[in-house]
């Protein structure tokens, strides 16, 4: 039987505190206010004010990541606690608080999502139809043309009347014969098979539908200034695709293919049938959207270092070691499937930027490149090295503060 227990916090105490370890709880505000911070905060960002019905610590307790949030009462506040491995039992018995944690996710990573490309791009993310054509002009360029046709097409049936849109149905008409683009239109197929280097779907593309990799692997990218800023690589068992299916606006992001993939897609109907009944299921989409909230979040800190591109590329490939939660000890090494350019590309760096810093980078002490590939000879070093650039930042933060 699911029994919760109630905590009470005074005025001015901390309900969280950022950096803490093995967090194993979150907990759902009853009655009060808190506000919520966190160390990637640019400086003038005020906190976040949460109250009654509203919720912390989820992301690092489903994650199981040290506390990626501080968080301070502002009043007397009555929390109920909730225990991570009494989620499962909490979903089933109250299907409204899952939908409300899941939904409260999407728009968060959104959130998120838009301050990275503010702070990497110096721009805010497109979701008007002519960022397809933009994808499709991108790829096209780099001869990537089931990856174009399918932006291409995306794009003309979103509009037709622009100059744009004479160019697109010219290089549709092109490309067609020689490309292999499937699910250019909307399918019911519930498993769907995409061939390494086709596109799922496009940023600014209408969806209705998310995917759970059951084989292969997908990238998640957004074209920005003519760069392709790598924002994940996901592998089987991964969702992706949430966001547009949760809050019915354009997709945020491409989703590529980067190997032979086998998805399953889940619609509307499907979800809200797999809420009401998959328990197991909502939970690892939880925790799921956890990790990738943290791994933005991270990331977000990582966008601080932009002023020393080459102390943003080392925080980039720890912030890799991270997320694969390597078990590192003194002399660990990592031969990882990254080149310089992709790490670059994570961090958002334009060419011109990579132009000037890969030469710095790939002369490291703390990588080698082996056969294109970066090596790591020693994992413990780097980590430092990437937390006392974060440090050294944080400190000048609240310097300007």
């Amino acid at each position: 039987m699911l029994q919760l227990s109630f905590v009470n916090f005074k005025k001015d105490t901390y309900v969280l505190v950022e950096g803490k370890e093995n967090p194993d709880r979150f907990f759902i505000i009853q009655s009060g206010h808190v506000k919520v911070s966190h160390q990637t905060d640019l400086p003038g960002v005020q906190p976040v004010v949460l109250g009654p019905g509203d919720f912390v610590g989820v992301i690092s307790c489903m994650a199981k990541r040290a506390q990626c949030e501080t968080c301070v009462a502002m009043s007397d506040v009555v929390c109920i606690s909730v225990m991570r491995e009494q989620y499962i039992e909490l979903i089933e018995k109250n299907t409204a608080v899952a939908l409300k944690i899941i939904r409260t996710f999407a728009n968060r990573m959104r959130t998120v999502n838009e301050k990275l490309m503010e702070v990497t791009q110096s721009t805010t993310s497109r979701e008007d139809y002519e960022q397809l054509f933009n994808v499709g002009s991108y790829f096209d360029s780099l001869q990537q043309y089931d990856i174009a046709f399918f932006a291409y097409y995306q794009y003309i049936k979103m509009e037709k009347n622009s100059e744009n849109s004479k160019k697109a149905l010219k290089r549709v008409a092109v490309l067609k014969p020689r490309v292999n683009a499937p699910y250019i239109e909307p399918s019911q197929d519930m498993v769907r098979k995409y061939p390494r280097g086709s596109m799922v779907f496009s940023e600014a593309q209408k969806g209705l539908d998310m995917f759970i990799i059951k084989s292969g692997s997908i990238k998640i990218s957004k074209v920005v200034d003519g760069t392709e800023v790598t924002l994940a690589m996901l592998k089987p068992g991964d969702m992706f695709g949430e966001m547009a299916l949760l809050e019915r606006k354009p997709r945020s992001a491409n989703a590529i293919a980067t190997e032979d993939c086998v998805l399953m897609s889940i619609n509307m109907q499907n979800f809200n049938q797999m809420v009401a009944t998959q328990a197991q299921m909502v939970d690892r989409l939880t925790t799921t959207l956890s990790e990738r909230l943290w791994s933005m979040q991270r990331q977000l800190a990582n966008t601080l270092l932009r002023s020393n591109p080459v102390a943003q590329m080392t925080d980039m490939l720890a912030l890799q070691i991270e997320k694969m939660r390597i078990s590192v000890g003194k002399g660990t090494q990592f031969m990882t499937n990254f080149m310089i350019e992709d790490i670059a590309a994570m961090c958002g760096l334009s060419k011109n930027e990579q132009a000037r810093c890969l030469y710095s980078f790939m002369n490291s002490p703390l990588i080698k490149i082996e056969k294109g590939k970066i090596f790591i000879p020693d994992c413990l070093e780097l980590l430092k090295q990437a937390e006392f650039y974060r440090k050294q930042q944080r400190r000048q933060n609240q310097n300007q503060n």
